[in-house]
């Protein structure tokens, strides 16, 4: 493939026709006539050898082709978007433009908040935007990297890329406030013996790895998408979670819930904003980056809460 001889410009005229499935509204959102945009989609089944769009009674479906191409035309176009933003000098007090993390409700909650408030303050037109961690974050990290400014998440789950490492914390476990059969702490028998609410994605997998060396393992009576639900799941209930201290000590208070220790030396945990090389020397992400580790810094400065 000689890229010198392709138009970049397809790449938008593409993406508006695979996602509007409409020559006419495609063509409106790019600002194209409807004979520019009839044209552009020519040459695009040209190159690719398939109709892409294919009429279907009153109304056009994307092609087998067309469907694999819609991710990864939206992909290729935010990584274009970001290339060609790149700069040289970043003023954030002056600057207005808008970061994209990937992060779980978990980072969102004890770092990115606190990470929106330095920004507000020192660079009021920079916007964040923070997208959930999608479950496919191990199988394909680079596309990920590639299409968004950063991920925040803790090492032991991806490696490869470069990180800057924001803070420390560790892992506990939640029990409701009136416990029956939990009173002063668990026991290796307890974890067991008693039902589970977990974190359904992966992204603990040091901690569950951890238990399953110890030879635990945890009987699953719930399962959730969020790491904010696991106390609401365990109040009331004879249930137990493992979560992290520092969300633990901000939703304990919320929940009816107490944290009790690990009766086992548990694995640290060290969150971490891991980026694309590609975005390494660009001033605006120096900038964030830089802003990302005082942050954390600032966070490490108070310890991770012990039981209470």
């Amino acid at each position: 493939m000689n890229l010198a001889r392709l138009d970049l410009n397809l790449v938008v005229a593409l993406r508006a026709l695979l996602e509007e499935r409409n020559v006419t509204r495609a063509g409106q959102r790019v600002g194209l006539s409807q004979p520019a945009m009839s044209a552009a989609l020519s040459r695009l089944r040209r190159h690719f050898d398939d109709d892409l769009l294919a009429r279907v009674g009153g109304h056009y479906e994307l092609t087998a082709l067309g469907q694999v191409l819609l991710d990864r035309t939206s992909t290729a176009y935010d990584v274009l978007e970001r290339l060609f933003a790149s700069q040289a000098d970043f003023d954030p007090a002056r600057e207005s433009r808008e970061f994209k993390l990937i992060a779980s409700d978990y980072a969102v909650c004890v770092f990115g908040a606190e990470l929106a408030r330095v920004v507000h303050e020192e660079a009021p037109g920079i916007r964040l935007r923070f997208a959930q961690t999608p479950t496919t974050v191990v199988d394909d990290t680079a596309t990920l990297l590639s299409a968004t400014d950063g991920l925040l998440m803790p090492h032991g789950v991806i490696s490869d890329f470069p990180a800057t490492d924001l803070y420390d914390d560790r892992w506990v476990f939640v029990v409701a406030d009136d416990h029956p059969g939990v009173d002063g702490r668990l026991t290796r028998q307890d974890l067991a013996r008693l039902p589970w609410v977990t974190y359904q994605r992966t992204y603990d997998a040091p901690a569950v790895r951890q238990l399953g060396m110890l030879g635990i393992e945890p009987r699953v009576e719930v399962s959730v998408d969020s790491f904010q639900l696991l106390p609401l799941m365990v109040a009331g209930t004879r249930r137990i979670a493992l979560v992290q201290a520092r969300l633990a000590r901000l939703l304990a208070p919320l929940s009816a819930v107490r944290v009790v220790e690990p009766p086992y030396e548990a694995v640290p945990l060290r969150e971490a904003l891991w980026w694309h090389p590609v975005h390494t020397h660009d001033a605006a992400h120096i900038w964030l980056r830089e802003t990302a580790a005082r942050v954390g810094r600032r966070l490490g400065d108070a310890p991770a809460p012990g039981a209470r």
